[in-house]
Formats: C-alpha cells, structure tokens, sequence
C-alpha cells in the first residue's frame, strides 16, 4: 500500500479569491456600476451571500490514502498528482502522476545528458518494441500538444530528452518545434510547475514515438475548458493533424455544446487521456469526436511479443479511467450494448507509474524523473497516429482502431473497479471498457481503411501536394496488405491532365488547369479488402503563380461607408461612436458591450481565385471588458471560415484576452484557393459584466 500524496504544483484550487471591494457572485467579481455601451450596468446585489461564498472557497479537501488495489493492481508505488483537483466545473487538471521514490543514477543527477547512464523509465526503444512502431516515424507530421498554463524550460528541457536518447534535434530554431499561446501568439500565461511537467511528459512522449514529427506546444491561458478548447482550436489552425490533449475533468451538461466548438475537427486525430482516478467518465475524453486512451501496466515478458499489459489499477482511486458518458452521444462505429450514450476508452497504452516513463522535467523538478498516468498514453497514441499517416480529409479517425480490430494488443486481464455489465471495467476478449480495444500492434489499426476477408489494406497518405499548369508530375503511391495480396489502385478528383497506374499506384501526367483538388486514392486487394488515404492537391498556373492577381478581396474592410453593406451584420455593429476608438478612420465593427446577454454576428463572402496560390485573412482587435476574472472566458468570439458546408473556427477570443489597443491577428486561408468561403464573426455576451469585441482594417490578401 502507498500513500497518494496530495496535489502539488498544480496551482491552488483558491486562485481567484475574492479581494477587497468586489462582491463574489456565481464564482464572479462584480465591481460596483460602470458606464456600458447601452447605458449603466446594473448593480451588484449579492453582497448577502458573499461571506457564504467565501467560506466555500476556502473548503479543501484532506488527503486521502490509497486503498486495496483491484484484481489485476499493478504494484504499489509512491506517487504524487501534478496538477491540482479540479475546483470547480469546466475546470480541469492535468493527468500526470510523479513517482517519488526513484532514484536516478549519479551520472544523470549530476548532468542533464550523459552517455555513461540511461535514465529510470521506459524510453524510445523501448516504447518502440512494445508497440512494433518504426525506428523514425512520423517524418512530414505536425503533432500538437495541448496544455494549460506556461512552461519556461520546455524547448531546453525537449533538447535534453532528445539528447540523451540520440535523437534528432527538434528546436525552433530549425522549424521542428513551436511554442505559441491559445491565440498563437508569443505572450505566454503564467508558469507553473504542475503544468509544465505535464508539459515536459507530453513533449517527450511525441519524441519517442515519432521521432520525425513537427511538434506545436499550445499553451492555454487557464486549466478552464473554454481555454484548453480554444487551445485546440489554435492546434488545428496551425496545421496540426495530430492533437493530445491530457487532461481531465467531471461531465456536464454543456459538454455536447464543448464538443461542437472545439473537438468536431474532421480530418485531425485527436486524442484525450480517459483519467486516473479508476472507473468512472470523465470529459474531454467523453467526447464522441475523439480517441478516449485508456492506461495499461506495461512489462517485459518471455512470450513471442516480449511485452505483457494488464489494466492499470493502483486502487480504488487511482488507475485508468472508463465508464458511460452521462451526456455525450455514441459515435456509430462503437457499437458496445452496456452504454447507450459514448463509452470510454477506445485503445490504450502504458500509463501505470510502477511501469512507468522517462522523463526530463527541470522547471519544478530535479531533471530525470519517472510519469505515468493517462497524460502518457495519450500522447503515445496521437503520434502513432502520425507515425501511421495523414488521416482521410472528411474522417473521424477515432473509428480507425473499429476498422482493424484484429491489428492491436488485446488486453485481457486487469478490473479499475466494480460495475455492470462487467466490461466496462474489466479486461477480456475484445472491447472493454479499460483498455478499448487495445494497444498498438504496429499502425495499421491507426490507419484508415476497412478489411473483409480477414486482409487489411493500409495506404500511406503522401500529404498535400502542389504543382503547376504545363509541368509534369510523378508521385508513387505506397500501400501494404496484411495478405501479401495484390493490389489494384485507382483515384478520385485528380487535378486535370494527371492519371493513377492502376497496378503500380503511380499518379503522373501534367497539370492543364489551375485549381486545388480533393483526391482520394483507394487500393484494394484480391479478396475486395481496400485502403484509402485522402489529401488535397493545388495546381498554379505557369509562371509561378501567373493568372493570379495581388489583391484585397474583402468590401468595405475597414468599414468606412457607414453602413455595412458588403458585410452582413447585426443591428449596432457598425459604429463611429466615440466611446470605442476606430483603429483607423472612424468608423469599425463593434461587436457586444452590452452587460447582458446578447449576440452579435458581422460575415462577408468572397471567392479566393483558383489561379492565386496564397490567401491571407488580416484584422485588428481590441477587447475591453469590465471582467475581472484572470481564469474563465464568460464572453468569447469566434471567427470562422465556412466552405462547401464545412466550417472551420480559425480562432475564439474572450474576455481574458482583453488589451489596451488593439492586435493584429492573422490566419492562412490558403486551403480555400479556388472556393468560395464566408468569414464570420461571432460575439457571444453573458448575462453580466460586458465585453466589447472591436474589429477594424480587415483584409483578405491573395497572391
């Protein structure tokens, strides 16, 4: 038995007390009455429940010991929690767990790098040979990491992780690793010491198992949903196909209205730890849009794979995650009878701390140190799905691991708990509820494509492609079929003038028309088993870019005329009162300020020329809020691209972004050549306390 300490590290769950003069209402700051846009905000009246508030506040918890593990427990060992409890709803934690009771070798407490000691944990290799995953994966894939709050060593502490393994440097530097925040900026929140070692777990995580990737830290401004899914957001505007996202917290109702803004991305893998406080739903992992990752105890073992894993289950309290979502539909490929709504997890791979995994961690922590819970699997998971290629363009890859349920590690002993039907938190044959399906086998359950006659078919996406009207191209598609069966290609939507060799799976011809193309190429093998992997492909004209003329495609973009016309917008969004300063000339968009609750919307549709090769979307914004809160986003806006019905949130502002003039924001809307698109802003204000959304200079440059 071990005691579980209490959380450390994670900041404390009395952030945010109240201070002299403000007045507590609904975990709100209310000051005293201000001027709004519409006229005096109404008072604050709670002052009579403020001392009650305070007082709840200020409850803790006391810490807990663990208890007699499950069937199948891994081995009892000192840990400690990272990150804090939630204290609040919406509000979530990281899932690392410290182990507290190793001792690294001398050479390594001494030096960050050294050649003369390995560090405690499983590392690289041996992540590698449990999974059967390539020696250098992931080459062409951007994998991001989503995190709450700031760690300053995370680029020198990856270096350190790298080094010491042999692997190649990954630095900003050489364009391998980007650190931004939750709007992609380089004004990063407050550091904390809980959060980076998540940080630092995660980032070397991603280095293990696919060495070769791109990786993007997005730091979220607080541990609140509405920021880490903002967080995620920002991951997908970036380019990232591949998104972790380690943390945790209790259902709620408004989680299915979570998974529409900020989950609901097509075509991104995104995965999310299932928990570490043993049977029981927990959200984001809930989500019918992700790939829920359960925690296995991991060990070498004599038998033909060298490895063995059973459900990890330190106690009662602590082990990995599983159950019934109280609200989240479930998606269509699961098709487990012992929940109607979403079931957690779909796979798994090591979290248990007792089999636990390398990791350099200096900010808070003494360098080498030994992590697991969920926060491990989860980026395992997301970067053997970047080790096994870009995902279908249209897909929800968590139905991948469904459509090769035969391609993974069925885990089939361990429990985290009681309950029925049994499944759910019990290993067997098959699906259950602790591990999924199971643990990566290779990448062909990560890969899209479906299998009949016992075969699977896998292609390796190429990744999007470019080319030019009159100049020839040649790409060879690669493909594998678990039968060594022959395989016989064809495509769809090839850019005009190109032809696939239907027994080679070469793409070549030459280009005759400028344009981007939404191809999809499918093998299928003798038994009608079949692959396929999707990826766009944009042809300029001749003369790099010839055909395409420099412009500024958006009406009335600084909003000058007075009214709104080309732009659509609410009544009052268009405004050159003086209580809210134009970036330039007089008139802008001014979006909320009212203190209550209301929505405004301001769009405008272009078409991006086929011929252009580059598209821009430039504004600048000014947010002025008489929030106070340094923690929850109460009022937010979204900006949004909508094409061929699809629609892409490019960022979501709130009022803890609020500034003292206004910022430039920039996103690339390059994938939209060739189509029309809408750009929409959406401003959406609560019942109390205003924020103002000030939008000005616009611009949509094409070239």
């Amino acid at each position: 038995m071990c005691l579980t300490l209490p959380p450390v590290g994670g900041g404390s769950p009395h952030e945010g007390v109240p201070g002299a003069g403000l007045i507590p209402l609904e975990g709100r700051l209310l000051h005293t009455p201000s001027t709004t846009r519409r006229g005096l905000r109404r008072a604050a009246a709670a002052a009579v429940s403020a001392a009650a508030l305070v007082a709840g506040v200020f409850a803790a918890a006391a810490p807990a010991t663990a208890a007699t593990g499950q069937s199948g427990s891994s081995a009892a060992v000192h840990v400690k929690r990272l990150c804090a409890t939630p204290a609040n709803v919406h509000q979530m934690a990281c899932l690392a767990l410290a182990r507290t009771d190793v001792t690294q070798p001398a050479a390594l407490r001494a030096n960050a790098v050294s050649p003369l000691a390995t560090p405690s944990g499983y590392g690289p290799s041996n992540l590698k040979s449990a999974y059967a995953l390539p020696a250098n994966g992931g080459a062409g894939a951007t994998v991001a990491i989503v995190d709450a709050q700031d760690d300053p060593n995370a680029e020198s502490d990856l270096a350190a992780y790298r080094t010491q393994y042999g692997l190649s440097a990954c630095t900003t530097a050489n364009g391998c690793f980007k650190k931004v925040n939750q709007t992609g900026g380089t004004s990063y929140p407050t550091a904390d010491s809980g959060w980076a070692g998540e940080i630092s777990l995660d980032l070397d995580m991603v280095s293990a198992v696919a060495p070769a990737a791109h990786i993007i830290l997005v730091e979220a401004t607080s541990a609140n949903m509405s920021d880490l899914g903002t967080a995620v957001n920002e991951a997908v505007a970036l380019g990232a196909k591949y998104v972790s996202n380690s943390y945790g917290g209790s259902e709620d109702s408004t989680d299915t209205s979570s998974d529409s803004s900020y989950f609901n991305h097509p075509g991104v893998a995104i995965t999310v730890s299932a928990g570490d406080s043993a049977y029981g739903a927990e959200y984001p992992a809930a989500s019918k849009y992700v790939t829920s990752v359960g925690g296995t105890s991991l060990s070498t073992a004599s038998n033909s794979r060298g490895w063995t894993e059973s459900v990890w289950s330190t106690s009662s309290t602590e082990g990995t995650g599983s159950g019934c979502s109280a609200y989240d539909a479930k998606p269509t490929w699961q098709t487990d009878t012992g929940c109607s709504k979403r079931t957690i997890s779909d796979v798994s791979a090591v979290a248990d701390p007792a089999t636990g995994v390398a990791v350099y961690d200096s900010y808070g922590a003494s360098g080498w140190q030994v992590y697991g819970g969920t926060s491990a699997s989860s980026p395992i998971i997301a970067s053997v799905y970047a080790d096994a290629g870009t995902p279908g363009a249209s897909d929800y890859p968590a139905k991948y691991p469904y459509q090769h349920t035969t391609a993974l590690n069925d885990v089939t002993s361990g429990s985290n708990g009681s309950c029925s039907p049994s499944y759910l938190c019990t290993a067997g044959v098959g699906y259950d509820g602790p591990t999924g399906l199971g643990t990566p086998n290779g990448l062909t359950a990560f890969t899209a494509g479906t299998g009949t006659g016992g075969n699977t078919v896998t292609v390796t996406g190429p990744g999007n492609q470019s080319g030019t009207v009159g100049t020839a191209v040649s790409l060879q598609i690669s493909a594998s079929d678990s039968g060594s069966s022959t395989l016989t290609y064809s495509a769809s939507g090839l850019p005009a003038g190109l032809s696939i060799n239907s027994s080679t799976g070469l793409i070549s011809g030459t280009p005759t028309t400028a344009g981007t193309s939404s191809v999809t190429v499918t093998a299928t093998d003798a038994t009608g088993a079949s692959g396929s992997a999707s990826f766009s492909w944009t042809i300029a004209t001749s003369g790099g870019g010839g055909g395409c003329t420099a412009a500024q495609l958006l009406g009335n973009p600084g909003f000058e005329t007075g009214s709104a016309s080309p732009w659509t917008a609410s009544s009052g969004v268009i405004d050159n009162s003086s209580s809210e300063a134009a970036h330039s000339g007089s008139w802008k968009a001014w979006l909320d300020g009212y203190g209550s609750t209301h929505t405004d919307t301001l769009s405008q549709s272009v078409t991006v020329p086929a011929g252009c090769t580059t598209a821009t979307l430039t504004f600048w914004l000014h947010i002025d809020t008489a929030e106070t809160t340094t923690s929850t986003a109460y009022d937010t806006l979204k900006v949004q691209a909508t094409s061929g019905g699809t629609t892409t949130t490019l960022a979501t502002y709130s009022n803890l972004n609020k500034g003292t003039g206004y910022t430039q924001r920039s996103f690339s809307l390059s994938s939209y050549v060739g189509q029309t698109v809408t750009l929409k802003f959406t401003g959406v204000e609560d019942s109390s306390l205003q924020t103002s959304f000030v939008i000005d200079d616009t611009a949509i440059n094409v070239s």
